[in-house]
């Protein structure tokens, strides 16, 4: 896949270091036993873990869930480990970055309509706008949310063509997949497609693979569905990382992330 010429983009190494620096990678913020709850939580059946996917009761040992979350997210493997520091795989972040460009690289030669949205406006969002605007300059047709739609106690909104929960005067943090199931029945309302590809993560991710949607996303230690979703082929990639550090720090990432898109670096 060829890279942007001229794209400001990190080495692979130099990425490495940076995603452990800003605590996007390496020793994390969120707890182990965070970690180990949200595990015990979506084992046992709850659906609010389950981010809008259809587990059935594949997943009930809590132990199935560590193995593949140390398997594709990094955390520490060890059961025995139960208070104190978690780890995300800076290494798997970025094999999970070269995926997720494998399909942003086929969305861009295809001028496909790609939907972005995030559960997480105060971290994310700069991600999801920087490429959806390179996206947009390669061809394709960003989707956007039909107006006065609501869902989990608020409205959604679109900015910078992404789509996210706005509730009582902001835009919120919100796991629910219910915002994407009306965002995907309001096009399909105005006799309008499914978007060809998703960029998103929580419940906005969860419920679009749940659809048969190419979907890829991003998804904290804290937050398993996505990777069993991943690993049960409903959703395309999952890159882990913590997904609430300050937006800045997610530059170097963003800019790596489409270079080996082979997107345009938007100005």
């Amino acid at each position: 896949m060829p890279k942007h010429p001229g794209a400001a983009a990190p080495t692979r190494r130099a990425l490495v270091s940076h995603l452990i620096r800003a605590r996007i990678a390496g020793d994390v913020a969120t707890s182990r036993e965070n970690n180990l709850d949200h595990y015990r939580e979506l084992a046992e059946g709850n659906r609010y873990y389950w981010f809008g996917l259809d587990l059935g009761d594949r997943w009930t040992d809590r132990t199935d869930v560590l193995g593949l979350m140390a398997e594709r997210c990094g955390v520490v493997a060890d059961a025995g480990h139960v208070v104190g520091q978690d780890t995300i795989d800076p290494e798997l972040t970025v094999d999970g970055l070269d995926r997720m460009a494998v399909a942003l690289h086929k969305a861009a030669e295809n001028r496909s309509r790609v939907l972005l949205a995030t559960g997480h406006p105060a971290g994310l969002y700069e991600v999801h706008h920087t490429l959806g605007r390179a996206l947009r300059a390669a061809g394709c047709t960003l989707v956007l949310p039909a107006d006065r739609l609501y869902a989990d106690g608020g409205e959604i909104r679109h900015v910078g063509s992404v789509a996210m929960l706005h509730r009582a005067g902001g835009l919120v943090h919100t796991h629910s997949p219910d915002p994407m199931r009306e965002v995907l029945t309001g096009l399909e309302r105005q006799g309008e497609a499914p978007p060809d590809l998703v960029v998103a993560d929580h419940g906005w991710a969860g419920c679009a693979g749940s659809r048969g949607i190419d979907t890829v996303g991003f998804a904290d230690s804290n937050d398993p569905a996505l990777f069993v979703g991943e690993a049960e082929g409903k959703v395309l990639v999952t890159v882990p990382l913590d997904d609430n550090v300050p937006p800045h720090l997610y530059a170097p990432m963003t800019a790596y992330l489409l270079a080996q898109a082979g997107l345009p670096q938007p100005d």
